[in-house]
């Protein structure tokens, strides 16, 4: 069930949360279960016959969690690490099956010409998120951080329908706790208000403005996987298009699940803090699916060693946490070079920033921003078309056309410019296509690094949402308040994204 559907919005939300505060008064453990049932549900209008690959690895993982508890003293240390590895061992199997098997299948074919069966297996939905959440429960169970072992509220915990099929990734800490407060299971109209509003923007951010600049993105990669060979303004317009609209669809879908949650009362973590502005592949990261961010550094970048055993161990723990986080997004040879990339350039910012630190090296003010946001944008756009192709062969087309070797001759129809259309039921200014990915990139590149993102928007509502500071000035300052104007602009938002519904599309991040 996608967010951005009739069904949705005007069915599933509305009775999902009257009965929450309804069935909350019978008791706040009523209003969990409900939660928890009503994401089964959710879950189960995916596909049904996962319902039970869920729920197992639900039972699995809290009856481990238990054992690691029972399992205390320090003379029962070596069957507590016996355990959590058996425990993380088992969810990776899970995930590597439905995930991996065929990737890996697939390449020993080609490697070896053998003639090994694909599986016939579907990715269940969401199962990289929590196959991650309860291996960080589990984690954090060993290392005795964890106090609450309530199973519905493990089962709320680990199901709740704003973020299981494509997240943030949550952490016991910040959620458990919001379970055991009685006030969440009141109604809050300054919650619902604002939650309502956040919902809204993330609407519109994927139904209009994503899904505005989509038809841009497949005719370049799906020609350049077939050998196209694009030229220069060709290949950055489809690259920029798809940079954009990757970042507005899954911030998007972010917004519209904290909406979702804070109209209960229940604060989901950040995900997502005007990336675009930052100034280098450090800060970019730091702003950029910040869960999964925090997951990759405290519980593999810290396990493989961190920066403890000095710099060339530190850089080479680097590498491998984003080669990982890389496979992590997908089974395919794209991904493990986005993932590489990636690691490539943190290793060469953090020692960039050591030579400047001993060097005493810095560029004046503005030139060093600028210079440093605009070598990062660049280097994100060109990881990211490798994450988009489905071949390195087709990421390469691309990234040669980018180069200008293809020719940099602009687009037919550029000379022309626009046509204007005098019939139908209104007049029509028409763009060619060449024209129109400019256009677009140009706006929402505009309102990336323009304007403040919606928790700045919403600063003085999320009390109980952790509020990173803002990145990067702003052209226009805009401030959510409870007032007629406010209330205008939210029903104008959903009813511009509304609009969009009859022909919903999928989020980016089910993918994966």
């Amino acid at each position: 069930m996608l967010f951005n559907t009739f069904q949705f919005i005007l069915v599933f939300a509305p009775i999902t949360l009257f009965g929450f505060f309804l069935v909350s008064r019978l008791g706040n453990i009523y209003g969990a279960l409900w939660l928890g049932l009503a994401s089964l549900v959710f879950y189960m209008a995916w596909d049904p016959r996962y319902l039970p690959l869920l729920l197992g690895s639900i039972v699995f993982n809290f009856a481990a969690s238990r054992g690691l508890a029972y399992l205390s003293s320090s003379l029962q240390r070596v069957w507590r690490r016996s355990l959590l590895t058996a425990a993380i061992t088992a969810n990776l199997g899970l995930l590597g099956y439905f995930k991996y098997a065929n990737f890996f299948i697939d390449n020993i074919n080609r490697a070896l010409d053998a003639p090994l069966p694909v599986l016939a297996v579907v990715l269940p939905l969401g199962i990289s998120f929590f196959t991650f959440t309860q291996i960080a429960y589990l984690v954090d169970t060993f290392r005795d951080e964890v106090k609450e072992r309530n199973f519905i509220h493990y089962l709320l915990f680990v199901t709740y329908f704003p973020h299981l099929i494509a997240g943030p990734i949550l952490h016991h800490a910040e959620m458990m706790p919001q379970f055991r407060n009685a006030q969440v299971y009141r109604f809050n109209a300054d919650h619902f208000s604002s939650g309502v509003v956040i919902f809204a923007i993330g609407l519109f951010k994927k139904a209009i403005l994503a899904d505005g600049v989509a038809p841009f993105v497949g005719p370049l990669f799906d020609s350049a996987e077939h050998g196209g060979a694009p030229l220069l303004f060709e290949a950055w317009g489809g690259a920029l298009a798809y940079t954009l609209q990757l970042y507005f669809d899954f911030s998007g879908y972010c917004d519209m699940a904290i909406g979702l949650s804070w109209m209960i009362g229940i604060a989901l973590p950040l995900n997502f803090n005007s990336p675009h502005k930052a100034t280098s592949i450090i800060e970019f990261w730091r702003l950029w699916h910040m869960t999964l961010s925090r997951f990759l550094r405290e519980y593999l970048y810290v396990a493989l060693g961190g920066n403890r055993r000095g710099p060339a161990r530190r850089y080479a723990n680097l590498f491998a946490t984003m080669v990982i986080g890389g496979l992590w997004h997908g089974a395919g040879w794209t991904f493990v070079v986005w993932g590489a990339l990636h690691g490539v350039y943190l290793v060469i910012n953090h020692v960039w920033h050591g030579l400047k630190r001993r060097l005493g090296l810095s560029l004046p003010h503005p030139l060093g921003a600028i210079t440093g946001w605009l070598l990062t944008f660049v280097a994100v756009v060109v990881g990211l078309v490798f994450f988009r192709s489905n071949t390195l062969a087709g990421a390469g087309h691309i990234l040669v056309g980018m180069a200008g070797a293809h020719g940099c001759a602009l687009p037919g129809g550029w000379l022309g410019c626009a046509t204007f259309d005098p019939g139908g039921a209104a007049d029509t200014l028409l763009f060619p296509a060449s024209i129109s990915v400019w256009l677009w990139c140009a706006v929402l590149g505009g309102i990336a690094v323009g304007l403040p993102n919606t928790q700045e928007i919403m600063r003085h509502s999320l009390s109980g949402i952790t509020r990173p500071t803002s990145v990067g000035p702003a052209i226009i300052s805009l401030n959510f308040r409870r007032s007629i104007v406010w209330a205008l602009a939210a029903a104008a938002l959903l009813a511009v994204g509304l609009v969009n519904l009859p022909q919903p599309t999928s989020f980016l991040y089910f993918n994966f």
